[in-house]
């Protein structure tokens, strides 16, 4: 499948402020899964940093911007060509070794009830994979999709008591499970196309992959309840949903910040 990407992300500032720094997990990952056919990310006014490859093996890329700013405008336009891999994320290179995903963060830290969703899930389970699917089917179970029901800094803990969140919620509530039961997991953030039942998506993605032996690293999305195909677009990964962030930055001054989002992403073969 070939998908192009339009996302816009415009930072507004009730009042200037003196200067603006940020890093972008904003280039899609290289393996076997996905093509990079064209892809552009552009800062109106600001000056591009070094950029280099993490031991996750994501592109980060630096920028910042001299004051006074009251906006800041991040737009991406790219052609990505996928393929369906069962989620499995074959021949991507990185250096940090799986059980680095062990470690917990405040967002993914597992309770008690957690713990006990995951320990429940694998109970019984064939293999290592098999118990990685129960996971994530636990979890689409335990947590129901509701968008607005949380915010950015909902954790998994707070997600599973509530009931109901998003994909962030379902994503870092995998995460906290696997990891209490011993299996490495992290956070991974990019595009999808459209669900399951076609309903196109107007906002950025997440998802977790799980450590699994003898297949490596494999992505689950219990938001779905499927494994990433040919509809996904990855672009990075990290502990939680912060780590993973697509933009991190910050702002020197005491503005308060808005945020607008607009995102279009097409099959260019419909």
């Amino acid at each position: 499948m070939i998908l192009t990407v339009e996302h816009v992300t415009t930072y507004l500032y009730d009042a200037p402020v003196r200067g603006v720094v940020q890093s972008h997990r904003l280039t899609p990952s290289v393996f076997e899964g996905q093509r990079v056919l064209d892809w552009r990310i552009a800062v109106p006014g600001a000056v591009a940093g070094d950029g280099f490859r993490d031991g996750a093996g994501d592109w980060v890329q630096g920028c910042s911007l001299r004051g006074p700013v009251t906006e800041v405008t991040v737009a991406v336009t790219g052609q990505v060509e996928t393929m369906d891999l069962a989620g499995v994320l074959r021949g991507h290179r990185e250096i940090v070794p799986p059980d680095a995903y062990l470690r917990d963060t405040p967002a993914t830290d597992p309770d008690a009830a957690l713990s006990d969703l995951g320990q429940m899930a694998v109970a019984g389970a064939r293999d290592p994979l098999d118990a990685a699917h129960r996971l994530s089917a636990a979890v689409a179970d335990a947590i129901a999709y509701r968008p607005g029901a949380t915010h950015a800094h909902t954790t998994a803990a707070e997600a599973l008591a509530k009931g109901e969140g998003v994909c962030q919620d379902h994503a870092q509530a995998l995460i906290a499970a696997a990891r209490s039961t011993g299996r490495p997991a992290r956070y991974v953030s990019g595009y999808l196309f459209a669900s399951g039942d076609g309903t196109p998506h107007e906002a950025a993605h997440a998802w977790a992959e799980l450590h699994v032996p003898g297949l490596g690293w494999v992505g689950f999305d219990p938001a779905n309840r499927c494994c990433p195909d040919e509809r996904y677009i990855r672009l990075g990964s990290g502990f939680d949903a912060r780590d993973a962030a697509p933009i991190r930055g910050t702002a020197r001054g005491g503005a308060d910040e808005r945020l607008e989002v607009a995102l279009a992403i097409q099959s260019v073969q419909q």
